[in-house]
């Protein structure tokens, strides 16, 4: 997981909190669908270890359209529509160039066309967290099925905690002015084993309202398949092609929500437990 990088206008990232809070409603002809798979409002679920949690999202943030009509369905004020295109777009692009700047490290010499429309969901996350909430988790224990995350923390509210190697849980601190970023299923599956996928959680440390913001680059639209070059003799090749779609799926389908899922997609399957 890295820290430390945002946008080019660090007043935007301080702003977008706010207008996350501000915006935060169902939409008014109370639409709600799966925000994890497209876009809409989720409202609290009974599959969280406390109903606390709901979520705004847009599946298709590279679209202008879409961005413009979900700004028509919050009802947003002139300030905050321009404030969540300009976020929005900044973010997609943070998010691109981070994904190549991971393929070059590994060697693909055409980055660019590597993650060139790939779908990017934006989501706006709030914790309702309460005293009777406290020392209790607000997300369950997960990792993200994409590629890779752009997170903007709560900036005063923490919770959010990572899984090292051993299995304990590490909280991580908010920084106002900064982005989190982090590693999902299908990085490890592109990479063939060598990214590694992030376990995480929200824990509730005080009786507040928690919001976050995030960007998921999903993956690409065809078929995820880890390049040729990361299969050797000593690195064979560990799982079979999927789309990201049929994985987003699987997950759900199973309740497989902590990585689990990739051992169903492995060309020598293995346990989950």
């Amino acid at each position: 997981m890295l820290q430390n990088r945002q946008p080019q206008d660090p007043g935007h990232v301080a702003v977008g909190d706010e207008v996350g809070r501000h915006v935060f409603a169902p939409p008014p002809d109370g639409n709600q669908t799966d925000v994890i798979s497209g876009s809409g409002y989720m409202a609290p679920s009974a599959e969280n270890p406390l109903p606390v949690y709901e979520a705004l999202g847009l599946y298709d943030v590279a679209s202008s359209t879409a961005v413009e009509a979900f700004c028509t369905q919050l009802d947003t004020s002139p300030q905050q529509r321009e404030t969540i295109k300009w976020y929005s777009r900044a973010l997609h692009e943070v998010a691109l160039d981070i994904g190549r700047k991971v393929a070059e490290s590994m060697g693909i010499v055409d980055s660019h066309d590597m993650v060139n429309g790939w779908p990017c969901q934006f989501r706006i996350n709030k914790y309702n967290f309460t005293p009777q909430t406290l020392a209790s988790s607000g997300l369950f224990i997960h990792t993200d099925s994409g590629f890779l995350t752009i997170l903007q923390e709560d900036d005063t509210v923490g919770g959010l905690q990572v899984m090292d190697k051993s299995g304990a849980f590490l909280p991580v601190h908010p920084f106002p002015g900064t982005l989190l970023v982090n590693l999902g299923d299908v990085a490890a599956a592109w990479s063939n084993g060598r990214l590694r996928n992030v376990k995480h959680r929200v824990q509730c440390n005080e009786a507040a309202t928690r919001v976050s913001i995030a960007l998921f680059l999903l993956g690409p639209k065809e078929e995820v398949e880890a390049p040729a070059k990361f299969v050797d003799l000593e690195h064979p090749r560990l799982y079979t092609p999927f789309t990201y779609e049929d994985y987003r799926k699987l997950r759900f389908s199973t309740g497989l929500h902590a990585g689990e899922a990739l051992s169903l997609v492995r060309l020598t399957p293995t346990s989950h437990n």
